[in-house]
């Protein structure tokens, strides 16, 4: 009695392994059918904007140089105010208005000074102007040269002494240029799908691409161009 039965539950036990394993091999099946049914398309929407720079700083940098250093001090004070003055005269207040760094090179103290040099003593200071108004710095700019008729030379042509504009209000736009962005890219998305003689369907996925913000151009850095792309992948049916 025993025999027999075993016999039948391995059958029985076989007979299952097997069904299971076809069953593993249809459900594969079906789902390297669906794979390969399912059709996307892939795009990219471009969104960009033109804006004005909403802050501006403006480092005003001028030297000086004497054998006397104690003279040498009391005229870039001099300097100081007047530069000062000058940025008051044109609209700036004290809270737009800070003291950079000074510094003064003794160059009989360098190693490789040199013995044939005209002064001992070279001074540098700056003026930094942080504004919310970049026109009231466009318009002193145009005026600057009131400050060599009292002879100072203020420093306009390196890296450190260039005028910064900046965008700020990023946040604000970045809404409606995501949409713009979006809505581009299902237009190419729709005229894919049309000339496949294929029918639109939902999102598959979605990326935001990084915002940018650069300069409209080299003469007019005030001006920014605001830019950003979106990439949507969408399912396509017939």
């Amino acid at each position: 009695m025993n025999k027999p039965h075993t016999y039948n539950l391995a059958i029985a036990a076989s007979a299952f392994a097997i069904g299971l394993l076809g069953l593993g091999l249809i459900l594969k099946s079906a789902a390297l059918d669906v794979k390969e049914l399912e059709r996307t398309v892939h795009v990219k929407g471009l969104a960009e904007m033109e804006v004005t720079a909403d802050t501006v700083i403006w480092p005003l940098q001028f030297s000086d140089a004497d054998n006397n250093l104690e003279q040498l001090v009391a005229r870039i004070e001099n300097k100081n105010d007047a530069v000062v003055a000058f940025l008051k005269l044109h609209g700036f207040d004290d809270e737009e208005i800070s003291t950079g760094s000074q510094s003064i090179v003794d160059k009989q103290a360098r190693e490789y000074g040199g013995e044939n040099q005209q002064f001992r003593y070279i001074a540098r200071a700056n003026v930094i102007v942080y504004s919310n108004e970049p026109e009231k710095v466009q318009h002193a700019l145009a005026k600057v040269n009131q400050l060599a008729k009292q002879g100072i030379a203020i420093v306009q042509d390196n890296y450190e002494t260039r005028i910064q504009y900046l965008f700020s209000g990023l946040n604000e736009i970045k809404p409606a240029m995501i949409q713009q962005a979006t809505e581009k890219a299902r237009e190419v998305a729709i005229k894919f799908a049309k000339d496949s003689q294929s029918r639109l369907g939902k999102i598959k996925t979605a990326r935001q691409g990084q915002f940018s913000i650069s300069d409209r151009d080299s003469n007019t850095p005030q001006l920014k161009k605001v830019r950003v792309v979106t990439s949507v992948e969408y399912y396509l049916s017939d």
